[in-house]
């Protein structure tokens, strides 16, 4: 494993370590919140580090290199490629058509009175839309240059 692996398991394990600090010492209403990112901080970085100490081992270098070998062809596999494509347009159109029924639903919602302030809730999803369709276009056509 590369040296790179290690420093970036140390850098999430010391900003965890920081940020349950902040939680612990001040008394605020982001506490939860802090823990919650600390523990995303520590644990990642615990097993970023242990990963590295392992694989990095004597006796586990050699299968480390054929995971790796074994990685970066499937990786580069057609196949695989074209099915990452594919289930990425999938995720993106039927996120598009997720966010377009929850503003219908949100819209319902606030007309019935069911949820107070569905407004700053549409102008949000509202926006996500446009934002969502404007880098699917920019990025198509961004791919599409650099392919023609």
């Amino acid at each position: 494993m590369k040296k790179s692996n290690l420093i970036t398991g140390f850098i999430y394990l010391i900003a965890g370590v920081i940020l349950l600090l902040i939680a612990i010492f001040t008394n605020t209403k982001l506490d939860s919140l802090l823990c919650g990112f600390a523990g995303v901080g520590i644990g990642p970085g615990l097993m970023i580090i242990f990963k590295y100490f392992y694989w990095n081992k004597p006796e586990n270098k050699k299968r480390y290199q054929e995971k790796s070998e074994k990685e970066a062809i499937e990786l580069h596999d057609e196949l695989n490629i074209k099915l990452r494509d594919k289930s990425g347009h999938y995720a993106y159109v039927y996120g598009i058509i997720v966010i377009c029924f929850s503003i219908v639903v949100f819209s319902i919602l606030g007309q019935l009175e069911i949820i107070t302030h569905s407004g700053i809730i549409l102008l949000y999803l509202g926006a996500y839309l446009i934002f969502q369709l404007v880098i699917g276009r920019i990025i198509y056509n961004h791919l599409l240059k650099r392919y023609r």
